[in-house]
């Protein structure tokens, strides 16, 4: 599990683990993310910061090798938890992030290191994609719900896979003209750093499939939002934002925010 599913080229490995051994942090290193840096972390620390207050608990669920946990930890000023299913992604963590305040592994769906009502907020970035079934992801919101106390914020990021083929600056999802049900394998691409592309294994999860799994799992107050670039204009770092025509991202933005409230 990692801010963005599933290793180059394959599959998760057989426990589930997202950009899976020494091979998938790597990979991971080597992806550019610019499309999540303009319409999706800077909305997702947005969303928190409106629920949550500088010294509270924030656990980043799937936090991979640690960049954005970091980074909502500095903006924010909160004691951020690190959890993912995978050791070596939370070995680079511990070795390339300075503000977070402890990781912890996911074992069995668990994060058996934390107890309930443990977290004053959550995210969830690009997890959902490496989760092959309806059960899988309402497991994941479960252990979610599990981890807040009531009342409490979960923030969600995800790509919507009803932009298929579309390139964007950093990713396409899927290929032109398909339509995907919910757990659905698709192939996206991601862009790297020296520009080149991977390809990695997804599955489907329509946004709209999302809410009722959210309710069900124990939250409510579910709400989804699209983040424009326009409103990346003002949310987004400026000189990153500005330095781009982002075209795509203009005709069709691609990621949805999902937010909700622990019962």
């Amino acid at each position: 599990m990692s801010d963005r599913p599933e290793g180059p080229g394959q599959g998760g490995a057989e426990d589930g683990t997202a950009w899976p051994g020494r091979d998938g942090a790597r990979a991971f290193a080597a992806v550019e993310a610019a499309t999540d840096w303009l319409l999706g972390y800077p909305f997702v620390f947005r969303a928190l910061a409106h629920r949550i207050g500088a010294g509270e608990v924030l656990v980043d669920y799937g936090c991979g090798p640690g960049k954005v946990a970091d980074e909502a930890a500095r903006r924010l000023g909160t004691r951020v938890l690190g959890v993912d299913t995978s050791r070596e992604m939370l070995a680079a963590a511990r070795g390339s992030t300075t503000a977070v305040a402890a990781y912890h592994l996911v074992e069995d769906g668990r994060v058996t290191a934390l107890p309930d009502a443990c977290a004053d907020a959550v995210m969830c970035n690009h997890v959902l994609a490496s989760l092959p079934t309806e059960a899988a992801v309402l497991a994941v919101f479960s252990e979610i719900r599990r981890l807040l106390r009531p009342g409490a914020p979960f923030v969600l990021l995800v790509t919507d896979p009803a932009c298929g083929g579309t390139e964007y600056a950093s990713l396409r999802i899927g290929d032109p003209g398909e339509v995907y049900a919910p757990g659905d394998e698709l192939t996206v691409r991601l862009r790297r750093t020296d520009g080149s592309w991977q390809d990695v294994r997804n599955h489907a999860w329509p946004v709209g499939f999302l809410p009722p799994l959210l309710e069900r799992a124990g939250f409510r107050d579910v709400v989804q939002h699209r983040p424009t670039v326009d409103e990346a204009l003002t949310v987004a770092d400026a000189d990153f934002a500005a330095g781009r025509a982002w075209s795509a991202e203009r005709a069709s933005p691609p990621l949805v925010i999902t937010t909700a409230l622990a019962t």
